[in-house]
């Protein structure tokens, strides 16, 4: 999860999440280049008296700084659209998870499940236990698999709601009376936390999300338990 004076992403915890993170380096390096030649043009430009009239009105400038341009979006943009299709795409999930926003808490059902559904709410700082984050523990988390494919369906029951994961690469709108749908693949064991990131009113910031992901005889035996 996130730390105090945290600059950059939270650690991947999903095949998409890595990918956006390679995308984001990607494109910080073509920032980066851009922006020290423009830094070296405006210095050489402020700090020397020489000039050359010819150069005012070289068309092999112009075309340089014409199609220079052109060729860092396409670097940019193919990379990003990969990016983009691999997030829509989904290959037989394994599991479909529904998460229905509320003001203020989340519920989940298992469809592949007959009686697997609960609500989330917000674990009251007083009832926190030692180790646990306050504002972001809940008392029933959503478990899922690892290492299988996960199919959430996103919607809500009054206002828009957004079920957002950074460490899984995740943030989907909820919307009353529409579903969205999202994808995902836990590559690892652990505990991961999100937040609602779409302003639902007075309590917007108190219904965290939690999602843990186990390997899948824990699931299993998570599910049994849950469904007695």
């Amino acid at each position: 999860m996130a730390h105090p004076s945290q600059l950059g992403f939270q650690d991947a915890a999903s095949p998409i999440m890595e990918e956006l993170l390679h995308f984001h380096d990607h494109a910080l390096m073509a920032v980066f280049l851009i922006s020290t030649l423009v830094l070296y043009i405006i210095t050489v430009m402020m700090t020397t008296k020489l000039t050359n009239t010819n150069a005012m009105d070289a068309q092999e400038i112009e075309m340089v700084w014409t199609i220079m341009p052109a060729i860092i979006l396409i670097v940019i943009a193919l990379p990003s659209l990969r990016i983009l299709y691999l997030m829509d795409e989904i290959n037989d999930p394994h599991l479909t998870v529904k998460a229905i926003g509320h003001q203020w808490y989340w519920s989940y059902e298992y469809t592949n499940y007959n009686d697997l559904v609960f609500d989330s709410y917000m674990t009251p700082t007083q009832n926190l236990s030692p180790g646990e984050f306050r504002l972001l523990e809940v008392d029933n988390r959503m478990v899922v698999p690892m290492e299988s494919p996960i199919r959430m369906l996103i919607s809500a029951e009054d206002v828009l709601h957004s079920w957002a994961m950074p460490s899984m690469g995740i943030k989907t709108d909820a919307i009353p009376g529409r579903l969205n749908q999202t994808t995902f693949i836990a590559s690892r064991p652990g505990i991961f936390y999100g937040q609602c990131s779409e302003i639902c009113g007075a309590n917007h910031s108190f219904m965290p999300i939690v999602v843990e992901t186990t390997p899948l005889k824990h699931f299993q035996s998570w599910s049994s338990s849950m469904q007695e």
